[in-house]
């Protein structure tokens, strides 16, 4: 992404990016929330599931791992990544939410957040 593109185009393009990853790691349910306009701390949500907590696990690395390969980019905090059942991912204008199923049903950060723009991925 070009160093001339607006912030809120580089944070689109990193929450698609990021979904990207968690697709090409078979992630399930994949889907990008827009929160831009409601919350003040982030332009993005990007939440997926892994079937069992060694995917959850497995999704968390390659982000992690690409993310910082590709742009030197580091999450400022991340959350769960022992347990896996639940990991989050702060990367300031995106953040990462990987569940297993039963966490992600449990929790329905998507009922929570149901009147922000939201889209599925992969």
């Amino acid at each position: 992404m070009s160093a001339s593109s607006s912030p809120e185009d580089r944070s689109l393009a990193l929450a698609e990016q990021i979904a990207e990853i968690a697709s090409d790691k078979k992630a399930i349910d994949v889907r990008i929330l827009d929160l831009r306009g409601v919350v003040g701390y982030t332009d993005y949500f990007v939440i997926c599931s892994g079937n069992t907590e060694r995917q959850t696990k497995a999704i968390y690395d390659a982000i992690y791992r690409e993310l910082k390969d590709a742009d030197g980019l580091m999450p400022r905090r991340t959350e769960g990544d022992r347990q896996a059942r639940w990991i989050l991912m702060d990367y300031l204008d995106c953040v990462v939410h990987i569940f297993t199923p039963e966490a992600r049903a449990f929790y329905r950060l998507e009922q929570l957040w149901g009147e922000v723009p939201a889209r599925s991925v992969g």
